[in-house]
């Protein structure tokens, strides 16, 4: 069966990703990152969520891990985050400034699929856009790619280092990459969203105790996991980011992903929490869960002491790696407020779990 999100590159040279940042492309890149990956365990889940997912912030140079707003030079975050990518290169095994080369892989390589079929698609339609513009020739109309502001900052810019000008259809081609890079930035939200879950649940399959006792299913909708009613009364659907079905006992555990927590995520929490104890129709208890990446403490503490009346809202919150979180504030410069201490205390009675504690516990019962 053709792959209707995959066409042939003109001239043969192989198969072309038309929708690089959808969902069955990021399946199938995911599928190539654990190929080579060695063992998915428990303990090695943090490393390989980071080096798919966690990126350079293009305005500081570090991985980011805070707001890029309030992480420059001379604010309080951009001595944290100078701690964090110190920590994180030494615990995946790389160096300071090599960073950038073990992360963010989900993203490059879908970068590249994207880059890889714009240049089929415009190989494809030179020869008809050379007919098109048959008609104005001597007109002098801009070629595509095109952008005299741009190509005069670069050149501009460059003219002392340059021994001759580059050739116009090299500039066209920088301006058309500089553009690309810019626009594929404002991919990686979607990405990151969704390429959360999609990792956290490529890591869960390979983990073999966790796949053999769950039924793990990616952004269902609440009334098709067993134990749920259809929505009432025109009620909007909803839809989990990951689910997993308990196979000895049906019991049910429904995961948030959530890479970072902002406000409104706060207030949607509790919002969703609500709905799914409404709709719970099978008179047992589900365990609500949230996975992140968020590096501000006062909202981990927040999402640790959210409440439903006397009940807490999440069965379990989980970092991907606290230690990350921890060594971010060890930067020599005096924490603000008390939503450290909070997160600490939390950490320290297990409350705020790592990624490889929580995997732990799956399977334990």
């Amino acid at each position: 069966m053709t792959d209707p999100s995959r066409d042939q590159v003109p001239g043969g040279a192989g198969p072309i990703v038309q929708r690089a940042f959808g969902e069955e492309n990021r399946r199938r890149l995911l599928a190539r990152y654990f190929a080579d990956a060695g063992p998915t365990t428990a303990e090695s889940a943090w490393r390989h969520t980071y080096r798919l997912l966690l990126w350079i912030d293009p305005t500081t140079g570090l991985a980011h891990c805070y707001e890029s707003d309030k992480s420059q030079p001379g604010r309080p975050w951009y001595a944290r985050t100078l701690a964090f990518h110190t920590w994180v290169a030494q615990a995946i095994g790389s160096t300071a400034d090599g960073l950038s080369d073990q992360i963010d892989l989900l993203f490059r390589w879908a970068s590249d699929d994207l880059a890889a079929a714009s240049a089929a698609r415009r190989t494809a339609h030179a020869a008809t856009a050379e007919e098109q513009r048959k008609p104005y020739s001597g007109q002098h109309l801009p070629l595509p790619g095109e952008d005299p502001d741009l190509i005069r900052m670069i050149t501009q810019t460059l003219a002392e280092w340059l021994s001759r000008e580059p050739p116009d259809e090299v500039l066209r081609d920088l301006a058309e990459r500089i553009r690309a890079h810019v626009t594929q930035e404002n991919k990686r939200k979607n990405l990151v969203g969704e390429g959360f879950e999609d990792t956290l649940a490529a890591i869960l399959q390979r983990i073999d105790d966790v796949n053999e006792q769950y039924d793990i299913r990616v952004r269902p909708w609440l009334h098709d996991l067993p134990g749920f009613y259809e929505p009432r009364g025109g009620e909007k659907a909803r839809q989990v980011d990951l689910a997993l079905i308990r196979r000895a006992d049906g019991h049910r555990t429904l995961v948030s992903c959530k890479w970072s927590v902002r406000s409104d995520r706060e207030e949607q929490f509790a919002t969703d929490f609500e709905a799914y104890a409404r709709l719970e129709a099978a008179g047992q208890g589900f365990a609500y869960v949230l996975v992140t990446n968020e590096f501000d403490p006062a909202r981990l503490a927040a999402a640790c002491e959210n409440r439903r009346g006397r009940d807490l809202i999440f069965a379990s919150v989980v970092h991907v790696n606290p230690d990350g979180l921890l060594a971010a504030y060890a930067a020599p410069i005096p924490p603000r407020g008390r939503g450290i201490d909070r997160a600490r205390s939390h950490i320290d009675v297990g409350r705020l779990a790592s990624m490889e504690t929580w995997l732990g516990k799956l399977t334990d019962g």
